[in-house]
C-alpha cells in the first residue's frame, strides 16, 4: 500500500560545503526539515540514538547532512501526489521538468572505440562460454513458472472486471462527468413509489464498488508477496548501510579535526601574511589614489600659472591629462563631479585667449618698425601659439594674420606719404588736408623717391611675413612628420608583438616540457623578445619593497598612464625646441591643406602689396601726371617697378599680375603718347623740309657709329667734344657716304629712341614694333607725297621738284632701308618665339621702300625721256656738226650728272645713265627711221655718226662714266 507520507524537499544551503546545488523555490528554501517515521524495524546491533540523531560535528555547525534525509521506502517509491509513476529517480526528485541533456564531450578524455574493448572481449569470452554451459546444466523451475503464469493470468482476469475509468491517469471525482459516471444518479429518485427500488440500487452499487476494491487490494497484496524477499533484503541492507555511515561519519569527524589542526599550524600564518600583503597593497593604492586626487585638485591653480606665462600648450596638455584621469582613475569621485565641466570651460577660455594672443602677436609683428632686420618676433611665443591652436583644431588662425597684413599694408603707404610730405616745405598741410591731394602736389623726383621708399618698405614687409609664415609652416610640417613617425612606430610594434607572441609560445612549451630557456637556446640565440619576456617572468611579482615610499613612486603611475600621450622633442628651423604630443588628432590631409593655405597666404601678401601700389599709382595718375612724363622719367619709373616686381617674385615664389598689369597699362599710354609725339614731330619736319642736303652734326655721326658696332643705343652727349668737331657734308655708314636731309637724321634718332625704349621697357616690345612700323610707313608715304607727288610745292613753297630733290629723296630712303634689317634683328632678339610673325611688318616696309626708290629712278629716267622726245623730234641731219640738238642733249646730260653724282653712289649713277642712254637710243632710232637715214656710209650717215660720236665723247667724259658701255650701234635698223 502506498504511504500517505511524502518525501520532504531538501533545503539548499548557500555554503560551499553543501552537497546539492540545485536551486529551489523561495518558499521551499527555508522550510524546516521534517523526518518521516521509520517503519523499518531497527536492528539490535544499531544504536537508536545514533540512527536518529545527526553527528555532533554537524549538529554543532548547524549544517544539513544526509542524516536529515529520513523516509520509508514505500513513501520513496510511491508518491500519491503524482498522476503517474516517474520513469526514474531524477524525475521524482527534481520534477517532471527534468530532462536529460547531452553532455559535451570532455577535451581531456580520449574517444573510446570498440578497439579499446578488444582485450576485454578476449578475456571474457571463455568465461561466457563456461557460464552458458553451467546454465544449461541447471534444471529449469517449470513448476514455479507455470504457477506464476497461472497466478498472473488469474490476477489479470480479475482486474479486467474493474471498469477502465478507475485506471485512467486523469481520474478525479472533482470532475462532474467522472463523478456521474461512477455514481449514476439516474438510478435514484425521491418519488414514494420507487423508494424501495432506489434503495436496492444504491446498495447494489456499494457492493459493486466494494468488490472492485477487494480485487485491487488482493492484487496489491499478491504483488507485495511476490516481492517480499527483495523487500526484506533491502531493509536489512539499509541497517548495514546505516552502520557504515556511522563509522564513516566518525572517520570524517576525526579527519576534520586533523585538518583543522593542520590549518592552524601550517596555513593560518601564511594566509594571514597574504591577507596582510593584500591589505598593504590596497592601502598603497588608496594612498596613491589620494595623492592623485591631490594632484588633480591642484590642476586649476597650475593651469592659471601656465596661462600667466603664456604656456598654452602645457595648460592644454594638463587639462587633457586631468580629463583622462577623471574619466578613468577618478570616475565616480563625488568631490570632483564638477571639475570636468570646469576644465571644459577653462579650455574654451584658453581657445579665446590663444586667438586674442595670436591676433596681438600678428599686429605687433607686422607693425614694428620696418628696418633691414627681418628677424622673427618672439619665435618661441609664436611656435607655442601655433602648437596650441593646432592642438585645439583652430585651423583658420592664418586668416587673422591675413587681415592684419591688409591693414598694415595700408598703414605703410599712409605713413610713408606723411613722412615725405612733412619734409617738403612747399606743401602746406593746413591748407591741403587730404593725403592724396598732398601727394599730387609733389614733382616727379619727390614722388619717385616716395614710391621708391614704399617699395623698399614693402620688400622688408614681405621678407618679414615670409619668415613668420615659414616658421608656422615648419611647425605644421613637424606635426605632420610626427604623425608619420607614430604610424611607422605602431606598425613596427605590431610586427614585434606578433614575433613576441611566437616566442612566448615557444617559451611556454619549453617550460611545460621541463626545460630551461638557456638550455634550449644558445647564449647568442636567445631572441630579444624572449629575453625580455623571460626577464619579466623571472621578476618576482610578490616581491615587496622595504618601505612605503619606495612603493609609492611606481604605484603612483595609474593604469591610464599607458594611454597618456607621449611627447617627443622637435626643433624648428629657428632653433626653438618644442615638445610635440601624440594627442593632436589632425589628419595628414588637414595638415597638408593648412600648409598650402599658409603658402597661399604668402602669395596673398604679395598681391596685397601690389594692389596697394597700384592704388597709389592710380591716385597719382588721376591728373595725367604719369602720361606727362618724358622718356627718361618713365623709363626710370618702369625700371623701379620692374625691380620691385622681380623682388616680390623672388621672395614669394609666384608672379603677381596687378602691378605688372598697371605698369603695362601705363606703358601702353606712354607708348601711345611717345609715338604720337614723334609722329607729330616727324610730320612737322616733313612739312618744313625743303629737300636739300643737310650737314651732318658730329653727334649724329657718333650715333650712326654706335649702331654700326652691332648694338643700338643712344650715346651719351659730350658737349666739349661736340663743339670742337665741325659738321660733315655726308653721313658715313659702314664706309658709304649718304647725303641726307635733316628730317632723316632726326628720323634715325627717333628710330633709335624706339629701340632704346624697348630695351628699357621690355613689356612694350610688341607695341613699339607696331608703332615703329607705322612711323616708317608714314615717312615713306609722306615723303612720296611731298617729292614724287610734288606736294612740297604747296607745303614748303618750292618752285619745282628738281632731279637733285629726287636723288636726295632716293638716297634718304636707301639709308632707312639700310637700318631696317638691324632694327628687325634688335626686335627679334626681344620677342617671344610665338611673336615672330610680327616681324613680317619689316618685310612689307622694305618692299615699299624699294618700290619707292624704283619709282624715283623711273621718275629721273622719265624726265630725260621727255627731254629726248622733245629735242630729237626736231632733229635734222644737216651741217654743222655737232648739231644744236646734240649739243643741247649733252648739256642736259651734264646737268643731270652734276645733280645726282654727289648724291648717289657711282654704281647707281652708272645704272641710271645706262637707262637714260637706252631711252636716248630709242628716240634717236625712231627719228632716224622717220628721216630714212640708214647706215649705208653715205653723207647723212656720216653726219649722224659725227653727232653720235660727239654725244658719246661728252657722256664718257663725265666723272664715273668713262667706262660706260653705250653700245650706240643699236640706233641703226638691222638689215634683213
Amino acid at each position: 500500500m502506498a504511504s500517505s507520507h511524502s518525501s520532504s524537499p531538501v533545503p539548499q544551503s548557500n555554503s560551499s560545503d553543501a552537497f546539492f546545488k540545485k536551486e529551489m523555490d523561495a518558499t521551499k528554501r527555508f522550510r524546516p526539515v521534517q523526518s518521516l517515521p521509520d517503519v523499518c524495524p531497527k536492528e539490535p546491533t544499531g544504536n537508536p540514538n545514533n540512527l536518529r540523531d545527526s553527528p555532533s560535528l554537524v549538529a554543532d555547525q548547524q549544517r544539513w547532512t544526509i542524516y536529515h534525509s529520513k523516509v520509508n521506502l514505500p513513501a520513496a517509491l510511491n508518491d500519491p501526489r503524482l498522476a503517474k509513476r516517474e520513469s526514474d529517480f531524477f524525475t521524482k526528485t527534481w520534477g517532471v521538468d527534468f530532462v536529460d541533456t547531452e553532455v559535451t564531450p570532455s577535451f581531456y578524455l580520449p574517444q573510446i572505440t570498440k578497439e579499446h574493448f578488444a582485450l576485454y572481449q578476449q578475456e571474457i569470452t571463455p568465461r561466457e562460454k563456461v557460464h552458458e554451459r553451467c546454465k544449461n546444466v541447471c534444471t529449469p523451475k517449470d513448476t514455479f513458472d507455470r504457477t506464476l503464469l497461472h497466478t498472473h493470468d488469474k490476477s489479470r482476469t480479475d482486474l479486467e472486471q474493474v471498469p477502465k475509468i478507475f485506471m485512467k491517469p486523469d481520474f478525479a471525482l472533482e470532475d462532474s462527468l467522472t463523478f456521474n459516471a461512477v455514481l449514476p444518479w439516474s438510478h435514484f429518485s425521491t418519488a414514494g413509489g420507487k423508494g424501495n427500488r432506489d434503495a436496492a440500487s444504491s446498495k447494489l452499487l456499494q457492493e459493486k464498488l466494494s468488490h472492485y476494491l477487494d480485487i485491487v487490494e488482493v492484487n496489491i497484496a499478491h504483488q507485495i508477496s511476490l516481492r517480499s524477499e527483495a523487500f526484506f533484503h533491502a531493509m536489512t541492507s539499509q541497517h548495514e548501510l546505516q552502520d557504515y555511515l556511522r563509522k564513516t561519519s566518525q572517520a570524517v569527524k576525526l579527519l576534520r579535526e586533523k585538518i583543522s589542526k593542520i590549518d592552524k599550524v601550517m596555513c593560518e600564518g601564511s594566509l594571514r601574511v597574504l591577507r596582510l600583503s593584500l591589505t598593504r597593497n590596497n592601502c598603497i593604492k588608496a594612498y596613491n589614489k589620494l595623492k592623485l586626487m591631490a594632484t588633480v585638485h591642484q590642476t586649476q591653480p597650475t593651469v592659471q600659472l601656465l596661462l600667466s606665462t603664456s604656456e598654452y600648450v602645457g595648460a592644454l596638455d594638463l587639462i587633457a591629462t586631468t580629463q583622462e584621469v577623471l574619466q578613468q582613475e577618478l570616475q565616480g569621485v563625488h568631490s570632483f563631479r564638477h571639475l570636468g565641466s570646469q576644465l571644459c570651460e577653462l579650455e574654451k577660455l584658453i581657445d579665446k585667449m590663444m586667438i586674442a594672443e595670436f591676433s596681438t602677436y600678428a599686429r605687433n609683428d607686422l607693425n614694428r618698425p620696418l628696418e633691414d632686420d627681418c628677424q622673427i618676433l618672439e619665435e618661441e611665443r609664436l611656435v607655442s601659439l601655433v602648437f596650441g591652436l593646432l592642438k585645439q583644431r583652430k585651423l583658420n588662425f592664418y586668416e587673422i594674420y591675413g587681415d592684419e597684413m591688409i591693414n598694415t599694408a595700408k598703414n605703410i603707404i599712409k605713413q610713408c606719404v606723411v613722412n615725405t610730405v612733412s619734409q617738403i616745405e612747399e606743401i602746406d598741410t593746413e591748407v591741403v588736408v587730404k593725403l592724396a591731394d598732398q601727394m599730387r602736389m609733389m614733382n616727379f623726383p619727390q614722388w619717385f623717391d616716395l614710391l621708391k621708399n614704399i617699395f623698399s618698405k614693402f620688400t622688408i614687409f614681405l621678407k618679414r611675413i615670409k619668415a613668420t609664415l615659414n616658421t608656422i609652416r615648419s611647425v605644421v610640417f613637424l606635426v605632420l612628420d610626427k604623425n608619420q613617425k607614430t604610424r611607422d612606430l605602431e606598425d613596427a610594434l605590431q610586427k614585434n608583438s606578433a614575433k613576441e607572441s611566437t616566442v612566448d609560445t615557444e617559451v611556454a612549451y619549453l617550460t611545460h616540457e621541463g626545460m630551461f630557456i638557456s638550455d634550449a637556446f644558445g647564449d647568442g640565440e636567445l631572441p630579444a623578445g624572449a629575453a625580455d619576456t623571460a626577464s619579466q617572468r623571472n621578476t618576482s611579482p610578490n616581491s615587496e619593497p622595504c618601505s612605503s615610499d619606495s612603493v609609492s613612486e611606481p604605484e603612483c603611475t595609474t593604469d591610464s598612464s599607458s594611454s597618456k600621450e607621449h611627447t617627443s622633442s622637435c626643433i624648428t628651423p629657428g632653433g626653438v625646441e618644442m615638445m610635440i604630443s601624440d594627442d593632436m588628432k589632425l589628419t595628414d590631409l588637414e595638415l597638408v591643406r593648412l600648409a598650402n593655405n599658409i603658402q597661399e597666404l604668402l602669395y596673398n601678401a604679395s598681391d596685397i602689396c601690389h594692389d596697394r601700389s597700384v592704388k597709389f599709382l592710380m591716385a597719382r595718375a588721376k591728373d595725367g601726371f604719369l602720361e606727362k612724363l618724358n622718356s627718361n622719367e618713365f623709363v626710370t619709373l618702369s625700371r623701379l617697378m620692374e625691380g620691385f616686381i622681380l623682388d616680390t617674385e623672388q621672395i614669394c615664389g609666384r608672379k603677381s599680375m596687378s602691378l605688372r598689369g598697371a605698369l603695362q597699362s601705363q606703358a601702353n599710354r606712354f607708348v601711345n603718347r611717345f609715338h604720337e609725339e614723334r609722329k607729330t614731330k616727324l610730320s612737322l619736319l616733313l612739312d618744313n623740309e625743303r629737300w636739300k642736303q643737310a650737314e651732318v652734326p658730329a653727334e649724329f655721326q657718333d650715333l650712326v657709329d654706335s649702331v654700326s658696332d652691332g648694338r643700338i643705343s643712344l650715346p651719351e652727349k659730350k658737349p666739349t667734344a661736340t663743339e670742337e668737331r665741325k659738321p660733315a657734308e655726308f653721313l658715313i655708314v659702314e664706309g658709304q657716304k649718304y647725303a641726307t636731309v635733316g628730317t632723316v637724321l632726326l628720323l634715325i634718332r627717333i628710330i633709335l629712341e624706339y629701340c632704346q625704349c624697348v630695351d628699357n621697357i621690355p613689356s612694350i616690345t610688341t607695341d613699339m614694333l607696331t608703332r615703329l612700323s607705322d612711323l616708317l610707313k608714314y615717312f615713306n608715304s609722306r615723303s612720296c607725297q611731298l617729292v614724287l607727288g610734288a606736294g612740297a610745292l604747296q607745303v614748303v613753297g618750292l618752285k619745282t621738284i628738281t632731279t637733285k630733290n629726287l636723288a636726295l629723296s632716293s638716297r634718304c630712303l636707301q639709308l632707312i632701308v639700310h637700318y631696317i634689317p638691324i632694327i628687325r634683328a634688335h626686335f627679334e632678339a626681344r620677342l617671344q618665339p610665338k611673336q615672330f610673325s610680327m616681324l613680317r611688318h619689316f618685310d612689307h616696309i622694305t618692299k615699299d621702300y624699294h618700290d619707292h626708290i624704283a619709282e624715283i629712278s623711273a621718275k629721273l629716267v622719265a624726265i630725260m625721256d621727255s627731254l629726248f622726245d622733245k629735242l630729237l623730234s626736231k632733229y635734222e641731219v644737216k651741217a654743222p656738226v655737232p648739231s644744236a640738238c646734240f649739243r643741247n642733249i649733252c648739256k642736259q646730260m651734264a646737268k643731270m650728272h652734276e645733280a645726282i653724282y654727289d648724291l648717289l653712289p657711282e654704281e647707281q649713277t652708272q645704272m641710271l645713265f645706262l637707262r637714260i642712254n637706252a631711252s636716248y637710243k630709242l628716240h634717236l632710232k625712231r627719228q632716224l627711221a622717220h628721216l630714212n637715214v640708214v647706215n649705208d656710209g653715205g653723207p647723212l650717215n656720216g653726219l649722224v655718226t659725227s653727232d653720235v660720236a660727239f654725244y658719246t665723247g661728252n657722256l664718257q667724259a663725265l666723272k664715273g662714266l668713262n667706262n660706260l658701255d653705250l653700245n650706240m650701234a643699236e640706233i641703226w635698223e638691222q638689215k634683213r
